[in-house]
């Protein structure tokens, strides 16, 4: 069965139409990723799936019921902020068995799905501790936790990474995913990071402005983007864009050209200076102006030693690159 469907649906702030003909299916234990830059109406329309904000047109179906009217709390979702929104003077056990409590459940039922969920996020060690003896990462965990204890039918996360540092992210990126693998529910995840979206989703909705640019997998979004702005968004670094008459086309159309495509050299259809360089290790970002209104970025894999002001030619792989028309759709 179906998890989750939207239809249409609308959201309106007053005169401002914060989303607009939202059509979306989640499946049963799939992972969805919701991305798009800030604005883009990712936040509202989790809040809108969680019953925080009412639709303002459409329906919403969980589980194959629509539930438009029926209040957040007989939606059978757990939602995890960013903010964890922990009790400060519970213990971890505290925060993760009050819903259970007072929802009327046995004592031990309480007690076995406390027992799960700690171990699965190895927080047996801190079911003792308040919220303020806890890490960042713990507290997020422990927010985590209190989602799994209710067993949902759709999990739905707000930024849950955003507060935490580079390294703790990755570490709750993989949790997350190993609790994807072993939970029998479906997943809403809500981010501006295209690095948790492409590392986590099964299936990836890009957000602009309130409508849905593109839905696929990982894969699909950054092989064959629909358009320009997807091309943009999706993929770290981003996609050069270059005039194709600068390459031997004609007309207005553009060239995307992902720097891992491109090959610095003495010569090539491009050409330009070396503004800056990026040493990361394991690859180098070298950033050419060309006489574009963005430097060009080439993604050479190891360690490169060049330095800013050098001439350099840049040469590419045009099977491929992609063109994109004046309208910014894939041509």
């Amino acid at each position: 069965m179906t998890a989750l469907k939207l239809t249409n649906v609308c959201k309106s702030f007053g005169q401002v139409n914060v989303l607009k003909n939202i059509d979306l299916t989640v499946e049963e234990n799939e992972f969805v990723v919701f991305v798009g830059p800030s604005g883009c109406g990712k936040s509202t329309l989790l809040r809108v799936i969680a019953g925080l904000e009412e639709a303002t047109s459409g329906t919403v179906e969980i589980d194959g019921q629509t539930v438009n009217e029926v209040p957040p709390a007989k939606r059978g979702i757990a939602m995890v902020f960013q903010s964890y929104a922990l009790y400060p003077h519970l213990t971890v056990r505290g925060n993760m068995e009050l819903g259970l409590k007072q929802a009327g459940h046995p004592k031990d039922e309480v007690a076995r799905r406390i027992t799960e969920a700690s171990r699965m996020l190895s927080l047996d060690p801190y079911l003792e501790r308040r919220p303020a003896e806890l890490s960042g990462g713990q507290r997020q965990r422990v927010a985590i936790g209190r989602a799994i204890v209710r067993n949902p039918k759709l999990f739905l996360f707000d930024e849950p990474l955003s507060n935490l540092d580079a390294a703790l992210r990755l570490n709750t990126r993989v949790e997350i995913a190993n609790l994807h693998r072993q939970i029998d529910a479906s997943m809403i995840y809500v981010t501006h990071d295209q690095t948790e979206a492409m590392t986590l989703a099964d299936k990836i909705v890009v957000l602009r402005d309130g409508r849905v640019e593109q839905i696929g997998s990982p894969m699909e979004l950054y092989n064959n983007p629909a358009n320009r702005f997807v091309a943009e968004f999706i993929g770290s670094p981003a996609m050069n864009f270059v005039p194709a008459d600068r390459i031997g086309g004609s007309g207005r159309q553009l060239i995307g050209i992902r720097p891992e495509y491109a090959r610095l050299g003495q010569s090539g259809p491009l050409s330009g200076t070396v503004v800056h360089v990026e040493n990361l290790g394991a690859d180098t970002n070298v950033l050419v102006d060309i006489g574009t209104d963005k430097p060009f970025t080439v993604r050479a894999f190891g360690q490169h030693q060049v330095s800013p002001g050098t001439q350099v030619g840049i040469d590419y792989d045009p099977a491929n690159a992609l063109t994109f028309g004046e309208d910014g759709l894939r041509v």
